[in-house]
């Protein structure tokens, strides 16, 4: 831990000036709100010199509030496009994400390449918009996958998406992607390798009860907002919360996060591979290390 906070507080821009800059960033976005609204292509706003001076702050958050311990980030490929594979945890506060975003870069450099995919509704939140855009972060949807992996970048998706990250807290050591192997099929169309990205952690920075799919379905929220769930999660400051609002702090829950090794499916499956089976060899894979990490940790958020 020494260490850590040492490379921290000697970073070329220190904790208190990252955040500065991350609430610059939100300011700015709120006034071209209330302008003209107009905003650049996603994958245009990506801003690696934003990166650079913000990261400290996610240094600092994942040390020391989620004392996160990251793993394999070797495994994945230097250069090229690769497939980063996770599952979803923490609702709308998905601090894994954050966590490994600065593991990557510490890596790599914000020279290297990266994308995440997100719901829609988080660009329709002035702000939040401006936070995520700057790292990379891009509009979940077939197109923006494959244009991704086409600029040869390493592309971060969930294919849980909203229905595993809003799974009940006691489902926490199980890997639900809903049979969506739309990113199975993805990486065999691309022929680039998947490196699987579990965690363990995230469903324990609230304590969620439930989907709400009956209720989701009975108010058409997926026709309206692409919402297949409406859950109810109990977390500070306000105690229940539906869909995290009218807001929710996470609890301070130790965040483990393994990489594993590149899954090659052309070479594991043939070259006529199946999706389905290319689903369950990535998920099985997946689900091992999950419930290994779920295994190794002694109390809820103390981890």
């Amino acid at each position: 831990m020494a260490g850590g906070l040492t490379k921290v507080l000697r970073a070329p821009f220190g904790p208190a000036e990252a955040y500065l800059h991350m609430l610059a960033a939100v300011g700015e976005d709120l006034a071209a709100t209330v302008g003209d609204g107009n905003h650049l292509d996603p994958f245009a706003r990506r801003d690696p010199a934003y990166i650079e001076r913000t990261l400290p702050a996610l240094r600092m958050t994942s040390k020391l509030y989620f004392r996160a311990d990251v793993r394999g980030v070797e495994n994945i490929p230097r250069e090229g496009p690769v497939l980063l594979v996770g599952n979803h945890s923490g609702g709308t506060w998905i601090a894994d994400t954050f966590i490994f975003s600065h593991h990557f870069y510490d890596r790599f450099s914000p020279e290297r390449r990266f994308h995440q995919l997100a719901h829609d509704l988080v660009f329709k939140v002035p702000g939040l918009r401006a936070l995520v855009e700057r790292y990379g972060t891009v509009p979940a949807s077939p197109e923006n996958m494959a244009r991704a992996l086409e600029r040869d970048a390493a592309l971060l998706v969930y294919p849980g998406g909203d229905h595993e990250t809003f799974r009940p807290s006691w489902e926490s050591d199980r890997v639900d992607f809903a049979q969506r192997t739309g990113f199975v099929k993805l990486a065999l169309e691309h022929r680039v390798p998947i490196v699987p990205v579990v965690s363990v952690g995230g469903q324990e920075t609230a304590l969620f009860l439930g989907q709400g799919r009956r209720l989701a379905r009975a108010l058409h929220l997926d026709r309206r907002f692409r919402l297949k769930v409406l859950p109810a999660a109990i977390g500070p400051p306000f105690g229940v919360t539906i869909l995290d609002l009218p807001g929710r702090f996470p609890l301070p829950a130790k965040i483990s996060i393994r990489v594993g090794k590149p899954i090659d499916l052309g070479r594991r499956l043939g070259k006529r591979a199946d999706p389905e089976a290319g689903y369950e060899l990535v998920t099985s894979t997946m689900q091992r290390t999950l419930t290994r990490l779920s295994n190794q940790r002694s109390l809820p958020v103390v981890g």
